[in-house]
C-alpha cells in the first residue's frame, strides 16, 4: 500500500545532533510519500500507533526500520502525602546532567542511528532545560545523607488539567518520585498525569502500574 504522509523538518535535532533530520507524519488523507523525497534527509523518523500494522508494513517497504516501542500511561491525580522533594536549582545542573546521561544512555537516540554519546548528551540537555524551565517546567530532586542527588523527576504542565512526566530516574526511588510528581500536579489543581516509557523497560512499566497508572496508547518509532 502507498505511504501517505507529510515531512516536517526537525530543526532542533538537526542542530543538536549534526544530522539533517525530519519526521514523517502519517495520515490517510495526506499526499503519497515517495522514496526520493526521503533522500533529502540523513535521518527520517516516524511514530505510528502500534495497531496501524498497515502503516508499519508500508514504512518498512520504504526502508524504515523499527527502533523501539513506546507505551503512554495516564494517571488520575488525587490528594497525596508530600514526599518533600526539593526543586532543583542551577547549582544542581552539573550533577543532574551526569545522572541523566548515565540513566538514559540507551534511548532511541542510540547507536547505530546516532553517535555513541548522543543519547546521553540529549538527556543531559533535557534535564538542564527542565531546571531552567525550558520545555519541562520544573525538576524535583531527592538527596542522600551527603546532599548528593539520588533521584530526580522533571514535569511539564500541558494545559489547565494535565501534566506530563518528562524524565524520571533514581535506583529504588520510583515510588517516591511518582508521589512527588502526583503531589506537584495536585498542588496545581491538575487531574491527569501522563508518562511514557519504552515497551522493554519492565521496571518502569511495573512502577507506573503499581502507582495506579493505566496504559492509554502504544506506538512504534521507526527510522530511515
Amino acid at each position: 500500500m502507498p505511504v501517505r504522509a507529510s515531512i516536517d523538518p526537525l530543526h532542533w535535532e538537526t542542530q543538536f545532533f549534526g544530522i539533517s533530520s525530519a519526521i514523517v507524519r502519517m495520515s490517510d488523507d495526506a499526499p503519497e510519500l515517495h522514496a526520493e523525497e526521503l533522500a533529502n534527509w540523513s535521518r527520517v523518523q516516524a511514530k505510528i500507533p502500534a495497531q496501524r500494522t498497515d502503516w508499519l508494513d508500508a514504512l518498512q517497504a520504504l526502508g524504515f526500520q523499527l527502533v523501539e516501542g513506546e507505551i503512554d500511561f495516564r494517571l488520575t491525580v488525587t490528594d497525596s502525602v508530600d514526599p518533600q522533594a526539593e526543586i532543583a536549582t542551577e547549582n544542581d545542573i552539573p550533577q543532574l546532567r551526569k545522572l541523566a546521561a548515565q540513566a538514559f544512555a540507551q534511548s532511541r537516540f542510540r547507536a547505530p542511528w546516532y553517535a555513541d554519546d548522543a543519547s546521553g548528551r540529549f538527556y543531559a540537555q533535557w534535564i538542564e532545560n527542565a531546571v531552567r524551565g525550558t520545555f519541562d517546567h520544573q525538576c524535583l530532586v531527592f538527596r542522600d545523607e551527603n546532599a548528593a542527588i539520588r533521584a530526580f523527576v522533571s514535569l511539564r504542565q500541558l494545559n489547565g488539567s494535565e501534566a506530563r512526566i518528562g524524565l524520571l530516574a533514581g535506583r529504588g526511588a520510583g515510588d517516591i518520585l511518582m508521589q512527588a510528581a502526583v503531589h506537584w500536579a495536585h498542588a496545581r489543581q491538575l487531574n491527569t498525569l501522563w508518562v511514557a516509557t519504552q515497551m522493554g523497560n519492565i521496571a518502569a512499566l511495573k512502577r507506573y502500574i503499581q502507582s495506579g497508572a493505566v496504559p492509554e496508547s502504544t506506538a512504534y518509532w521507526l527510522y530511515r
